[in-house]
Order: C-alpha cells, then sequence, then structure tokens
C-alpha cells in the first residue's frame, strides 16, 4: 500500500540525457481522481471513472471509500466502476482509515466523516502523521463534529461525526482548497446553508464537480472579489460518467525538463488548463519559456489542452506571491527551473511549503546547494541565482525525505548536469506518479 519510511529506499542518479521529444500523456489528475470516487460513493446508483489517477494516495480514498459501504471495482479497460451509498448512507468502518502519504484524502475524509453518525480513526504514515490537521478540524468542530487528535493536532485521530451536523459561515484564515472542500463535503449532509469565505481563491474542483452531481452549490463574488460558496444540504448526488484530465502538477516536470534541455521539442497531451491550476505555466512563460497550448477543449466540466514545450532559453523573474495558490505543489520543480535561468529568480509568500510534505523551502534549498546551485533561503521563499542555460554541477546525494515532488523535481535537475544528480530515495514516487521514471526514460530515449 502506501510507501512509509520503513520501506527500503530506493536511490537512482539521474544522469544528462538527450533531448525530450515525442508524444505523451501523464496521470489523471490527482485532485479530481480524489473527489470523483468521494463524491460517486454518495450518489445512489452507478459511477464510471475514466482516467484515474492509480498512485498510492488515490488508492488511499478507494480503499477509505470501500471500508464506509461504497462498492468500488477497476475493471481490466482501466475504467473504475463505483457504486454508490447515498448522502447519509456512509456506514462505520471497521478498522482504522489508512491514509498513507495522503493529505487531502484525510483532510476531505474527514469533511465527509463529520457529518455522518459514524466515528473513524485516521492513520498515515511518518510524512503525514508529522502534517497539521486544525485548520481542518477547528470549522468541522463548529459544526459539531468532536475530534481526539495525538499531540499538536496530528494523526492518529479519531473523528466522532454527527447526524445532523449544525451549518457554519467560515471564513478560511489561509488559502487552502482542502480545508474549504472539507467543510463543503461536510455541509452535503447538513440541513440548512453552509458558506464558506474564501478571500484568496483556490483550485475549485470540489465546486465545480459537485454542481456535476447535482449539489445544491452557489458562488458569488462580492464587490472585493471575495468568493462566498454557499451549500444547502442535505443534498441528492446523482450518479456520473467522468473523464479525468491529465494532472498539471505531473505535467510540470516535463514541462520543465524539455525546457532546460537543449534540443527538446514534447506534447504532452490531455492537461488539465484550470485557471486555479496553471500558474506554473504562467510563470515558465515569463521566464520565457515557450508553451504552446492546442487543442483546447472542455472535459467533464474542466478546460483541457494539450502542450508542446520547446528548450526556452530562461530569465529570472520575480513571482508575484498572487499566484501561490494557483501553482503551490510545483514551486519545487519550478526552483530547477530557475536553477537553469538567467539572473536571480525570487519568490515569497510561499510559507505554506514549510507545510507540505516535508518542508520544501529547507528540503529544496539543501539539495540546490548539493548540486552547486546559488540559492538563498528566506523565512518564505527562495532567491536562486541562474547558471544562465548552462549545465548544473550536479552530484549530491540528495536527501527527499520521503517527498514525491522533491524526488521528482531533482531527477529533472539531473537530465540538464554535468555530474549528474543523485537521489536518495525515488520510492515516495509512487504516490502520485507511478510511471514518472518509466516517461522520463521515454521521452528522453534512455528507455
Amino acid at each position: 500500500m502506501a510507501h512509509s519510511a520503513d520501506q527500503a529506499p530506493v536511490p537512482r542518479r539521474f544522469a544528462r540525457s538527450g533531448p525530450l521529444t515525442g508524444t505523451i500523456r501523464v496521470p489523471g489528475d490527482k485532485s479530481i481522481s480524489h473527489r470523483a470516487l468521494m463524491l460517486s460513493a454518495l450518489c445512489v446508483g452507478q459511477s464510471r471513472i475514466s482516467g484515474l489517477l492509480e498512485g498510492e494516495d488515490v488508492l488511499a480514498t478507494a480503499a477509505a471509500m470501500r471500508a464506509m459501504g461504497a462498492q468500488i471495482e477497476r475493471g481490466a479497460d482501466g475504467i473504475w466502476t463505483v457504486h454508490g451509498v447515498g448522502v447519509g448512507g456512509l456506514m462505520q468502518p471497521a478498522q482504522a482509515l489508512d491514509m498513507g502519504n495522503s493529505g487531502t484524502s484525510t483532510r476531505l475524509l474527514m469533511g465527509l466523516v463529520a457529518s455522518h453518525p459514524i466515528t473513524a480513526m485516521f492513520t498515515g504514515d511518518a510524512s503525514l502523521s508529522r502534517r497539521p490537521m486544525a485548520r481542518v478540524t477547528d470549522p468541522l468542530g463548529e459544526m459539531g463534529a468532536e475530534f481526539n487528535a495525538s499531540p499538536g493536532g496530528t494523526l492518529p485521530l479519531m473523528v466522532r461525526g454527527i447526524s445532523p451536523a449544525v451549518p457554519i459561515s467560515y471564513r478560511l484564515p489561509v488559502a487552502s482548497a482542502q480545508v474549504k472542500s472539507a467543510i463543503l463535503l461536510a455541509a452535503l449532509n447538513t440541513p440548512g446553508t453552509t458558506t464558506v469565505i474564501e478571500p484568496v481563491a483556490t483550485r475549485d474542483h470540489s465546486e465545480k464537480m459537485l454542481k456535476g452531481f447535482g449539489a445544491d452549490l452557489t458562488v458569488e463574488t462580492d464587490a472585493d472579489g471575495v468568493r462566498h460558496i454557499h451549500v444547502t444540504g442535505p443534498c441528492d448526488l446523482t450518479a456520473q460518467d467522468i473523464e479525468v484530465p491529465g494532472d498539471p502538477s505531473s505535467a510540470a516536470f516535463f514541462i520543465v525538463a524539455a525546457l532546460i534541455v537543449p534540443g527538446s521539442d514534447l506534447t504532452i497531451e490531455n492537461v488539465g488548463m484550470n485557471v486555479t491550476r496553471t500558474g506554473i505555466i504562467t510563470v515558465l512563460e515569463q521566464m520565457g519559456g515557450q508553451i504552446e497550448r492546442l487543442n483546447a477543449r472542455t472535459v467533464g466540466g474542466e478546460p483541457v489542452a494539450d502542450l508542446r514545450v520547446r528548450a526556452s532559453a530562461l530569465s529570472g523573474i520575480t513571482v508575484d506571491p498572487a499566484i501561490v495558490p494557483s501553482m503551490v505543489d510545483e514551486f519545487p520543480v519550478f526552483f530547477i527551473a530557475a536553477a537553469m535561468a538567467s539572473g536571480t529568480t525570487v519568490t515569497s509568500g510561499l510559507d505554506e511549503l514549510r507545510v507540505k510534505e516535508s518542508d520544501r523551502l529547507a528540503t529544496m534549498a539543501r539539495g540546490l546547494e548539493a548540486i552547486g546551485v546559488d540559492v538563498e533561503e528566506r523565512e518564505d521563499g527562495l532567491v536562486i541565482t541562474g547558471s544562465g542555460g548552462a549545465s548544473l554541477r550536479g552530484g549530491g546525494p540528495v536527501a527527499t525525505l520521503l517527498d514525491h515532488r522533491i524526488a521528482m523535481s531533482f531527477a529533472v535537475a539531473g537530465l540538464a548536469s554535468e555530474q549528474g544528480v543523485n537521489v536518495d530515495d525515488t520510492a515516495p514516487i509512487a504516490t502520485s506518479f507511478p510511471d514518472f521514471l518509466n516517461l522520463l526514460d521515454r521521452s528522453t530515449g534512455a528507455a
């Protein structure tokens, strides 16, 4: 199941490669995959999901929904079918729900459980068990759910749901799609109208999908640009056929690789282009990256396009902190692009990166230093002076601290390095992108 600290590490050296060429597809979007399983499990009837990301995080969500009564099966054709229990129909799980490394599964499922009359114990791996949960348990507690957490508000954590729960109006103190989504999911089985007030817009997959499944959801934007999201429950959800677009967070590793490896011309098909997720493309284009959107279309309410990426001379920029929520997961690989650019790249407003799978600011700063990059770590960001397109020195080993995105980012750095880059553990990559290493070898001609 989930990769954990007690599994043997799988080190690997990533060496300089030829150009990335041809056409690839990245796995299904992780955020949408989680939500597709959860919402399908709350419908009456059968939903079908194609393109589901089959990484460990999403499989943890599937296992949890099965434990609470949904029937979930994967067909030989790769299409998943879900027979749901209906809103209000979640059953008491017989044992603890093991979330592995998945913060999204944990926080969203706490929202689901909070408004059902069941009790669930959430456990996770060493990395997940360090991550803060109070940001979710505080608002859900206002709705009437009870929580017994480990010291510091972390996993293992027991949730006692309540039905009927109490509708609340909650202003997000920190931009977080997970907190917003947890409250909206709790609202599905709560009589009355629950409101989430979102001062800074975050990814809106939950709102789009809840509407698609038939929830009574409205969004208003006030004069100050603040979003007010209302759900009136209890809701009946209608089973759907869902096609999951490719994950822009996974595509980001190949976008950066193609930009920094000379001679590359790579097409990445079927990438989700939801504007709340494409900040990485915006900033790479600001740096001079050639990224062409082809065949733009809408799939299941989500915008999708094929991306043609060509090797480009990048220039350092100062990243506007306002764009952070739309690329929060892509900063590790963005820092690799910055390391190859001309001049200095300055980032700020990245406090959230300190509470991800690892402290991503500190972990990336140490790793960049280990491969010869000029980097300054500040309280809320990194300042990177790039190589001007010259190959990175390389070396290592880089410590990934069980963080899948750190491992993939330094794999990309190795492709544009003199000595190659030694990554201490590639096993965590399976949490979000099981086929990453094969796809990387194939697109660089190493396979």
